[in-house]
């Protein structure tokens, strides 16, 4: 039998389960693993999404457990755009992503300005310079220190500027021509690396970006990345435990940006589908929720809660942006603009009502339609002081 749900249930639940309406995650790395990523375009809107969703905001939270506990990671990921992910988790999304080789392709090669034999040298040369290059930051050898031997644990590996990883591909590739294509426009040309699992962001030097290898830097790093097969069914469970109930292809237009391999996603889908009931919305459209949720999902009040979400966050990330029980359509322009560009929303009843911005300390709304007055001071109220304690961007 299927069960009905209303939009205002669904989305109800989603605010709750993505730590939005009662604001009690408990930890940085807790809410990115709940929101499957945090998207880090732009950091201080990073902050800010884990810090509306925090029991306690902590504004050094994230720093410490990207750069000193290690156990969250900052890479390109899903749809080739730069995400905070639990560390124990990027394997998952790695082999999961790797089954979409682009960079294989004559016409993104042709986009990117190089040819096949300098992608690929370029895919072989980048973890040898991570390896072996002695243009590390302080205090990241690479190197196993007896203590961590005993442990398991590696030292961290070096860290690398761009420019000192341009330098140390040229060097371990002999090929000066490749300095060319990887100065220009070159961060899409180590998106590959990224998906492929041998490059992740490593910590900040001097206010410039570095990098290293996620197997010499993340503790627990596997000797290989998992099948897809079971990578796949648990990106789609965790999707699906916080952005559902969805479609297979909602979940690929988030993963993917909406051209994985046909195939791939059908076959996760179909492996999870023991643990899978289909709902029936009050529009007529047919989703996929998990089955132990469906009790959760059947007892969900709609919400009549007020809420100010930062630009780029994962409640409207996860979800098309044809979705117009979330985003009306009229409104879409406003929310999704030119170059990739999400707005920060105002939320009432679990779609977006409006956008805001923050500018000299005052928040300015702009609404799409009525929300009680005393709701929306209240939420206002309670991001302003957020807001003067997100940290500078690294």
């Amino acid at each position: 039998m299927t069960i009905q749900l209303t939009w205002p249930q669904i989305l109800a639940w989603r605010l709750r389960r993505q730590f939005v309406s009662a604001a009690d995650g408990s930890d940085a790395v807790a809410i990115a693993r709940r929101l499957c990523g945090v998207q880090t375009q732009v950091a201080s809107s990073a902050q800010l999404a884990v810090a509306v969703r925090s029991a306690r905001p902590d504004p050094g939270g994230i720093g410490r457990a990207l750069w000193e506990e290690r156990t969250l990671v900052k890479t390109w990921i899903m749809r080739g755009t730069l995400h905070l992910l639990p560390a124990d988790e990027l394997a998952d999304y790695c082999a999961a992503l790797a089954t979409l080789r682009t960079w294989e392709k004559g016409s993104w090669q042709r986009g990117h300005g190089v040819t096949a034999a300098e992608i690929a040298a370029i895919i072989e040369a980048v973890p040898e310079a991570l390896r072996t290059s002695r243009a590390a930051s302080p205090g990241l050898t690479g190197e196993v220190s007896p203590s961590s031997a005993l442990t398991g644990e590696v030292s961290p590996s070096p860290a690398l500027t761009r420019e000192e990883l341009v330098e140390a591909v040229v060097e371990v590739t002999g090929d000066e021509h490749l300095r060319a294509a990887l100065t220009s426009g070159w961060g899409a040309l180590l998106k590959p690396l990224a998906r492929l699992g041998e490059l992740c962001y490593g910590p900040p030097r001097d206010g410039r970006v570095t990098f290293t290898a996620p197997r010499g830097w993340l503790p627990g790093w596997p000797s290989e990345l998992p099948p897809h097969e079971e990578a796949g069914v648990r990106l789609a469970r965790a999707f699906l435990g916080a952005h559902g109930p969805a479609t297979p292809e909602m979940f690929d237009t988030w993963l993917f940006g909406g051209v994985a391999r046909k195939a791939v996603i059908k076959g996760w889908f179909r492996d999870l589908a023991p643990e899978l009931t289909e709902v029936e919305t009050d529009d007529g459209h047919t989703l996929l929720a998990l089955t132990e949720q469906l009790d959760d999902l059947a007892a969900t009040e709609p919400s009549e809660d007020v809420h100010l979400l930062p630009g780029f966050d994962q409640y409207i990330l996860a979800a098309p942006r044809t979705l117009t029980p979330l985003l009306p359509a009229a409104v879409k322009p406003k929310v999704s603009r030119q170059a990739g560009w999400i707005s920060p929303v105002i939320v009432h009843r679990g779609r977006v009502a409006g956008v805001w911005e923050a500018k000299n300390g005052r928040v300015t709304t702009d609404l799409f339609e009525p929300v009680p007055e005393s709701l929306l001071d209240a939420a206002i109220s309670r991001v302003r002081p957020l807001l003067a304690r997100t940290p500078p961007e690294d």
